[in-house]
């Protein structure tokens, strides 16, 4: 019986026995994990066929693992990197992303220092699959890869050259996680694992459990049956730091006080000025719970198995998060004032600064499920049939919240409030800037903060695919140089919708309510912080360990404040009638239950349906030392996306719904010559698409709270369509050794770029927030949108925006995807991996896996894209014995660019103009660099060790970013803006099997 045929790599029967002796190596490998893992020594057992010496892994242990990736990649017929578990449910990493980092020319993104995402050759837009088929994610690229147990897998393989079978929509590579079937269990199975994660951070100790336990029976002439199941939890609490500026161009600056206007080395003779000092502290807490169960049984005297997998997690979580905000303030230079090379000033005073102290909250429950049934028969020796209907969902349900306070004078309740203020001095070094200032009570006096608004939004996301495939091989087609010939068709049919709930008392906001609630007498009558409703909700943030990473210049007032407690804030409930009661004898009172003021967004309610179909061929060829995969996949896609239109007399949405249809051809060809026995060169040619993400499909509009900045997206977006070219050699030599050389090409014809407008909207009248108004665009008409951004000068300020506000002419900042220009990515990948084994004694415990990857690239701007290091470089040191394993890794990436328009550096750019203009090139000031963000250059410490007391029972250990390296982001001019960094997480735990 053939065990997992849809993925099984296809070889003829009349390969040169080389060849067949690797690959039958390579899958009794892969096969015999479960059986292996009760072994306790990392050697390799040797099967020999007659015609050549070819050795069977035993996977466990770093080199085992390593070494059965190898076989892997040697024996596919695909550009293909791996990573084996060492031991049943055991990664490299406790992380599949952190996992993959290690694989040459893969680079992962982090959300609090864990990973959760990769770019593959530099590229973010990749499909994320399991056991081959597509999972569902909030987005279109599948599950986050944070959320799936690592514990479940025993391999993930990196396909960087498609074949036609492949499912559509990776333009990077295609990431596929493979969980154990329970007819490859030689043995019954039990392991469990048990660690303790420490977070430096938050000081908190997360469990994390995992489980799986598998066995087969035969059942005499009824076949055999298997079963296997697996169980995780998780329950982890994280802290990210972020410090970050807003930062702009000035040149009416006298630095030196000699009454003459200064000019600096930046672009123009400009400064680049810090302002909108920004420190946010987040804790996250994640509590995920996931299974999986595999059922499969083979009938007695028919070559095939039905199988029957269900995979579900579920995620409980949500962010506690303070930051303190200081708007305004002019700038007055010191005597110790002085601007470098970029033409930043340093040590100078802001004065007439206001604060803004936030506290936020949110909560989000994540279910995801990825089931499917199919069946693999051989209908003869030379013909094999499979068929396969699968089903994921993906359900969020996010609750957000707000409290914020505002800097008002203590007063009697009068009309005239007066906006508390001081003077900022801040003052460079290494780390984070010092600000002090003048009032030291700024931050934490009850006399001078109020209650400014209470926000609360639901957000609702259903993402589900249904999709049905059949797969036809035939062995023997009659031609000796055609080894096989496979064929299929799969269709999906796809559902996503998206809606949002507001706060909105009376139909509004409580922005701004400080100033717009009215008493019995008609006066403002603020609720200060100490106020009895409220007083015992405040607390003091003061962390001990903040950004201890990256450093701090010196006192920094903004690291203490008070704030509303984010754990009363997630109680909403409690928090919406505390609201009510200091809004009681005003006319803003409010009657009944949060839920009675909850209102629909219908602007922002999202709903599309997408159906493919596709069909393929491919032929597998067979010249002796040269084998060839080619053939090409149709694509169909009929695309509906609406969104309201109106509410019709019974409450009824009325959608109006647009349509796109397009198809695709993809063809592909990876070819495979075997230079010499150990060693084979490669080339791949193949154009692949991506479709875009729901959000940018639909053209419903999402707006921030302050109506200030949004999105909407277009149903007429064509996906993006690559044409990929790829040439490797692989030299394979000693005992698992490996090196490795590649290039690669990709011709990217349909870029998606930002077109920016002014969106106008009656709602900014009332409701639009003004304290960043440099950031609001102004509208030249009243009522009227228009395609230019035209934002306030320092001249004019905040009162002349409130001015044009009241006017019905400030409008909403709209971001929205269209289809752009070409561009292209290319590169180098080169790696190397090797065991010492060669050497005496215990130094032939060592061994070295490396790699390095150069990518460049441009799109129609010039930029380059977005997330691609031109440099990235992975090394892991390990060294392991009969009982003893440990390893160092350290993964480096060069500085890329982060995101294109960062609201913070909007206005700064390569030319110094600031002014935002990145979307016009026949406009005066046109420059594309404006609000480029770029990450700099970072490298990340891991170490692991783990000790087999016996055959059954482990006990390991691992650091994930042992050093502490914090995030530094720069502006297109090199300035630094941002800081960001999070936990060092260590863990210690035991291990299992029976």
């Amino acid at each position: 019986m053939k065990l997992n045929l849809i993925t099984a790599v296809f070889r003829s029967e009349n390969k040169r026995a080389n060849n067949g002796a690797i690959l039958g190596a390579t899958l009794t490998a892969m096969l015999s994990i479960p059986a292996l893992a009760a072994e306790p020594e990392n050697k390799v057992q040797v099967d020999e066929p007659k015609t050549n010496d070819i050795e069977v892994i035993a996977v466990r242990g770093i080199f085992g693992s390593l070494k059965a990736a190898n076989l892997l990649k040697r024996t596919d017929d695909r550009i293909v990197d791996a990573i084996v578990a060492e031991d049943i449910g055991k990664l490299p990493d406790n992380n599949i992303a952190e996992a993959l980092q290690r694989i040459t020319g893969v680079s992962i993104e982090s959300d609090f220092g864990v990973g959760e995402s990769v770019t593959i050759r530099g590229v973010s837009e990749n499909l994320i699959l399991l056991n081959g088929r597509s999972t569902a994610g909030p987005g279109r690229g599948g599950i986050s890869l944070d959320d799936f147990p690592s514990s479940f897998l025993k391999t993930v393989e990196v396909i960087k050259s498609p074949t036609p079978e492949m499912i559509e929509g990776a333009l990077g590579g295609t990431v596929n996680m493979q969980t154990v079937r329970p007819l490859e269990l030689s043995e019954p199975l039990v392991a469990i694992t048990l660690d303790g994660e420490y977070a430096d951070k938050t000081e908190n100790v997360a469990p994390n459990f995992s489980a799986a336990m598998g066995n087969n029976w035969d059942l005499g002439d009824a076949g055999t049956f298997g079963a296997s199941i697996n169980a995780s939890y998780l329950d982890r609490e994280l802290r990210r730091d972020e410090y970050f500026n807003k930062v702009d161009l000035q040149d009416n600056i006298d630095i030196d006080g000699d009454g003459v206007v200064d000019e600096s080395n930046a672009p123009n003779g400009k400064f680049i000025r810090r302002t909108e000092n920004t420190v946010e502290q987040k804790t996250e807490e994640r509590e995920r719970s996931a299974y999986g169960l595999s059922l499969q049984w083979a009938p007695k005297n028919i070559d095939a198995n039905i199988y029957v997998d269900l995979n579900a997690t579920k995620l409980d979580g949500g962010q506690a998060a303070y930051s303190i905000l200081d708007v305004g303030g002019s700038v007055v230079p010191r005597s110790d004032s002085y601007y470098d090379s970029n033409g930043e000033l340093h040590n100078y005073d802001l004065a007439g600064v206001l604060v803004i102290p936030k506290t936020w909250s949110d909560f989000t429950t994540s279910d995801t499920t990825s089931h499917a049934i199919g069946g693999e028969w051989n209908i003869t020796d030379n013909i094999e049939l499979s068929a396969e209907y699968s089903k994921s969902t993906s359900e969020d349900r996010q609750k957000a919240s707000e409290f914020n306070l505002r800097p008002i004078e203590r007063t009697d309740p009068t009309l005239k409030l007066v906006t508390h203020t001081s003077t900022s001095s801040s003052t460079s070094g290494d780390g984070i800037p010092s600000h002090i200032y003048a009032d030291s009570g700024m931050l934490t006096n009850p006399d001078n903060l109020v209650f400014r608004e209470f926000y609360h939004k639901t957000l609702d996301t259903d993402n589900e695919e249904q999709a049905l495939r059949f797969d036809f091989k035939m062995s023997d087609i009659g031609l000796d140089f055609v080894s096989a010939f496979k064929t299929g068709v799969r269709f999906t049919d796809r559902d996503y919708s998206a809606n949002r709930f507001d706060f909105k008392p009376n139909g509004n906001t409580l922005k701004d309510v400080y100033k717009k609630a009215k008493n019995a007498d008609g006066l403002y009558s603020p609720t200060w912080i100490d106020n009895p409703i409220i007083s015992d909700s405040f607390i003091t943030v003061s962390e001990n360990n903040s950004f201890d990473q990256t450093g701090i210049a010196g006192q920094n007032d903004l690291l203490r404040y008070s704030v509303y407690d984010a754990e009363r804030l997630q109680n909403t409930e409690a928090t919406y009638l505390l609201v009510q009661q200091m809004l009681q004898g005003t006319d803003y009172a409010m009657n009944g239950a949060l839920a009675d003021h909850m209102l629909e967004d219908n602007g922002a309610y999202k709903e599309i349906n997408e159906k493919t179909s596709a069909i393929y061929a491919q032929f597998h060829l067979d010249f002796e030392d040269l084998t060839a995969v080619i053939g090409g996949r149709y694509i169909k896609t009929e695309l509906e996306s609406s969104v309201v239109e109106s509410i019709d007399s019974n409450g009824n949405k009325v959608l109006d719904t647009g349509t796109n249809d397009y198809s695709d051809f993809l063809p592909s060809l990876n070819v495979t010559y075997t230079l010499s026995e150990d060693t084979l060169l490669r080339f791949a040619a193949a154009k692949v698409m991506r479709r875009a993400d729901f959000d940018e499909l639909s053209p419903a509009l999402s707006i921030d709270n302050s109506l200030v900045t949004g999105t909407q997206g277009s149903y007429q977006l064509d996906p993006y369509r690559v044409t990929q070219y790829d040439l490797s050699a692989e030299h394979y030599f000693s005992d698992g050794g490996i090196v490795s050389a590649a290039i690669f090409y990709k011709d990217v014809n349909s870029f998606t770029q930002t077109d920016s407008s002014c969106l106008a909207d009656s709602g900014t009248i009332t409701g639009q927030n003004t304290t960043q108004w440099n950031n609001i665009c102004l509208l030249t008409t009243a009522g009227q949108s228009q395609g230019d951004i035209i934002n306030a000068t320092e001249a004019q300020g905040l009162a002349f925006v409130d001015a044009e506000k009241a006017a019905g002419r400030t409008g909403i900042v709209i971001d929205t995807d269209v289809n752009g220009g070409s561009g292209e990515v290319k590169g180098l990948e080169l790696g190397y991996q090797q065991q010492f084994n060669f050497l005496p004694g215990l130094w032939s415990g060592f061994g070295v896996n490396a790699n390095y990857t150069y990518a460049d690239s441009q799109q129609p701007d010039g930029n380059p894209l977005l997330n691609i290091s031109k440099h990235t470089a992975n090394t892991q040191f390990y060294w392991e014995g009969e009982e003893l394993q440990f390893r160092l890794a350290y993964n480096w990436r060069d500085r890329y660019l982060d995101d294109q328009s960062t609201k913070r550096v909007q206005t700064v750019g390569a030319l110094g103009y600031n002014v935002f203009n990145q979307n016009d090139p026949t406009a005066d000031n046109y420059d594309p660099t404006v609000g480029n963000s770029y990450r700099e250059a970072r490298g990340q410490l891991d170490f692991s060790v783990s000790w087999d007391i016996n055959e059954n029972f482990t006990v390991l250990a691992n650091a994930v970013n042992l050093t502490g390296e914090p995030i530094v982001y720069t502006t297109e001019l090199d300035s630094i803006w941002a800081y960001s960094e999070a936990d060092r997480r260590y863990t210690v735990g035991v291990r299992a099997k029976f």
